[in-house]
């Protein structure tokens, strides 16, 4: 009986989602070593690297003796069109065995899409080209196929459940035990040695919601580790870490390159990619631009050029300011967790922003500098609010969302995917959203005057899509942003909270953000940004408040400030709040000895 569970579980296994996973994998032509790589327009002639693509062999070299290391993966001529719109054109991409490959291109340039089709989320058939791995030509109807052969990827939203533990989350559809019965103790057993892999400290009893981001970017690593990853797809694994979370997973990726699983990693910051990976390939436009390596030597310039097919020599547009009188003022603002009875997030917080400024809120993830905006806008955020807000010098209370919108106050959300924008509706009414009656006669919404307001602002914002009326989901991450920011703008703010207004957009996409603000304050607006991006914050604002641990540590003019000076700020502050702990601690001592 139990020899036929275990049979019948080999085939409910075999055929999950599609065919069974030995099927569409077809031996191919085994590819010359010495061949030369694809480089910007065709293939480069000058070029003695070798990528494996079975063209024009180089019979110099291949006298010469091996080669560089032989290519895990190589994708052929891949097109790929969504409802008739080129997503993908003839691209030719390959992966050399136990290297970390980098792809950056902008928002919409085709990275996430090639990735897609590899992994088999766009099942072959949906696609034209051949992809080929170990020299054998493979088609992925499902992602159980590609995991099967050991592809395995990880997407900027994490696909854990918050409600299961980590050992349960690490073998989900990769169960422990028998067709009738989950063998438990190997379950955990198995994820406390794979987390010690990862080195993540954490019982694998614990539950995923219960851990923060940077952790749960480890379990994922740990659950591909658990399928016997080979290739490992990594898309923005850092969008959502702080710096010290950053560095422990491009660690680790170094850890796994040495052990010699093959990473592929997709990134927006690149300044992490050209820290760590072997190779760095640019997508725009859906087409392969140029595959750089770092054999021969590249600067984070020469990526953005091929990025956006033209020099940023300047991140940052430049800006007059105009700097009027104070547009909003807080004092003595103290809030309190809404769960944690008595936790203060906010502690007596003074601060304010004038017309034609853009302030910047500096600080590690979790010094409360969203909890604290979120506080001002309506009382989004906290119990227990206490101190005073004051709107062009005029003392006001905000206790709801719609009375901060009233008032000309505008946030806008650091998760736009989850609190900003209603993904399956389309660009325009996700314009409209804040503001409704100003499209509205009696209650009823004008479709037409809907349509044609959402029209004006994809012009203005440049929003790259079909029309007004194509859904907000389906756009890239940058695209989404300009929506959210003209949802707000439409509400005609004359104060704009932005949190993490550029967090996973590229290069190009940040510097139309950054111009959007610029047109804001030069029309008198006041801006208040929240960035974890410190070049951002110094590049954008006339003023720089730095927070830890719920309190602002300093002000700082825009051009008295430095990345160091504002890390020096919060050390300082840790080291002022450890002294006068010991200080409390001792006093208590002797009030206890008397």
């Amino acid at each position: 009986m139990l020899r036929a569970a275990n049979s019948a579980l080999g085939i409910l296994r075999g055929f999950r989602g599609g065919a069974p996973l030995g099927e569409g994998v077809v031996e191919a032509p085994k590819p010359c070593l010495q061949s030369k790589h694809l480089r910007t327009a065709g293939w480069n002639e000058g070029s003695a690297t070798c990528r494996g693509f079975p063209r024009k062999t180089n019979k110099k070299l291949c006298q010469k003796g091996p080669c560089m290391a032989e290519n895990i993966l190589e994708m052929r001529n891949i097109t790929k069109t969504f409802s008739g719109v080129t997503a993908l054109k003839n691209v030719n991409f390959a992966v050399r065995q136990g290297e970390i490959h980098g792809i950056v291109g902008e928002n919409g340039a085709g990275k996430s899409t090639l990735m897609n089709v590899l992994s088999g989320v766009y099942p072959a058939g949906t696609y034209s080209g051949e992809i080929i791995l170990d020299s054998k030509k493979c088609e992925f109807h499902t992602i159980k196929q590609s995991e099967h052969k050991g592809i395995v990827i990880i997407h900027q939203e994490l696909a854990l459940v918050p409600y299961l533990s980590i050992g349960e989350n690490l073998f989900l559809g990769n169960e422990r035990g028998s067709f009738l019965k989950i063998d438990w103790d190997a379950t955990y057993q198995e994820a406390d040695g794979f987390l010690e892999k990862v080195g993540l400290r954490e019982s694998s009893h614990t539950l995923i919601r219960d851990i923060g981001v940077g952790k749960q970017q480890l379990v994922e690593i740990a659950k591909a580790l658990a399928k016997n990853v080979r290739l490992l797809i990594l898309d923005e694994p850092t969008a959502s870490l702080n710096e010290t979370d950053s560095e422990h997973l491009l660690d680790l990726l170094r850890e796994l390159r040495s052990s010699g699983v093959t990473s592929i990693l997709i990134s927006h910051k690149l300044g992490e990619v050209a820290a760590i990976a072997d190779n760095i390939t640019v997508i725009r436009d859906g087409e392969v631009i140029t595959t750089l390596d770092k054999q021969n030597g590249f600067s984070e310039e020469d990526i953005v050029s091929a990025m956006v097919g033209r020099s940023l020599s300047n991140r940052f547009p430049k800006r007059v300011p105009q700097i009027g009188e104070v547009a909003l003022e807080v004092k003595d603002w103290t809030v309190y967790h809404p769960l944690y009875g008595g936790q203060i997030v906010c502690n007596k917080v003074n601060f304010n922003v004038r017309k034609g400024e853009v302030v910047g809120v500096s600080g590690l993830m979790g010094a409360g500098r969203t909890e604290l905006m979120l506080s001002i806008f309506g009382q989004s955020y906290g119990v227990d609010i206490s101190g005073k807000l004051f709107l062009n010098g005029r003392e006001t209370v905000l206790k709801t969302v719609r009375e901060a919108i009233k008032n000309k106050l505008a946030y806008v959300t650091e998760d736009r995917k989850g609190n900003g924008l209603v993904l399956s509706n389309p660009i325009s009414k996700n314009v409209t959203l804040a503001r409704m009656d100003k499209v509205s006669i009696r209650q009823i919404i004008d479709k037409e005057l809907e349509l044609r307001v959402a029209a004006e602002y994809r012009k203005k914002l440049n929003i790259k899509s079909v029309s007004v009326l194509q859904e907000a989901g389906s756009l890239s991450g940058g695209n989404q942003q300009k929506v959210l920011l003209s949802k707000w703008m439409f509400a005609d703010p004359e104060i704009l909270i932005l949190d993490e207004p550029t967090r996973g957009i590229d290069v190009g996409a940040k510097f139309e953000i950054y111009t959007i603000i610029n047109s804001l304050v030069a029309e008198g607006k006041s801006v208040i940004l929240i960035s974890s991006e410190m070049p951002e914050v110094l590049g954008m604002s006339d003023r720089i408040y730095v927070m830890n641990d719920g309190r602002i540590v300093a002000e700082l003019k825009a051009e008295d400030a430095s990345q160091e000076i504002i890390m020096r700020a919060i050390l300082d502050s840790e080291k002022t709040k450890g002294e006068k702990s010991e200080g409390e601690k001792m006093k208590g001592e002797t009030w206890q000895t008397n």
